[in-house]
């Protein structure tokens, strides 16, 4: 099979579980391209996302993408485009219909608080995965200084962005230089 084609069939599985928003189709991407695929590393994909999230868009086709890209360039940020939209596109016009016919019933409901608690574990679980490798990189010993400046920086854009209401771009931005700065003159 050519490796466009496996780019394509990896993202429409992806796309096909792909539900609870863009954050919880991370471990998703993940999956498929570290586990199942083997196109990069969990230092990789961590990479990945980190340059995601500056990057404006929808983090599934913005993730796929920038997998396609890795593996096959341009053509492969086009199949992995493609991918990533072909099943919800389908899906989207089936699942309205029946939404539209079955929205006032209690199995709806019951469906919809399962899908939004599985969005949760989802979230939660890429979180644990990134946080860990962000702290704690693969190969490398644990340096205290950088672990404690890496913590302490993470915990201001939690409180920034949660109780501060600032957007998460200029956070991100504050976080990057906060960590260039110290680099470049204590750690």
């Amino acid at each position: 099979m050519g490796i466009l084609l496996q780019i394509v069939l990896a993202f429409m599985r992806v796309s096909a579980i792909a539900f609870g928003g863009a954050y919880a189709t991370i471990p998703l991407v993940e999956h498929e391209a570290v586990v199942v695929q083997h196109w990069m590393t969990y230092a990789e994909f961590a990479d990945l996302i980190a340059l995601d999230e500056i990057t404006p868009g929808p983090i599934l086709i913005n993730s796929a993408t920038f997998v396609g890209m890795r593996v096959a360039g341009i053509p492969g940020a086009i199949a992995a485009t493609l991918g990533v939209i072909i099943v919800p596109c389908a899906l989207v016009m089936v699942l309205l219909a029946l939404y539209r016919h079955f929205k006032d019933s209690p199995v709806m409901d019951g469906a919809m608080v399962s899908l939004k608690c599985m969005a949760v574990a989802l979230i939660a679980s890429t979180f644990m995965r990134l946080g860990a490798n962000a702290l704690l990189p693969e190969g490398a010993l644990p340096d205290l200084g950088t672990t404690v400046f890496s913590v302490a920086v993470m915990c201001a854009a939690f409180w920034l962005i949660n109780r501060k209401k600032i957007a998460p771009l200029p956070v991100m931005l504050s976080c990057g230089a906060a960590n260039l700065i110290a680099h470049l003159l204590f750690l």
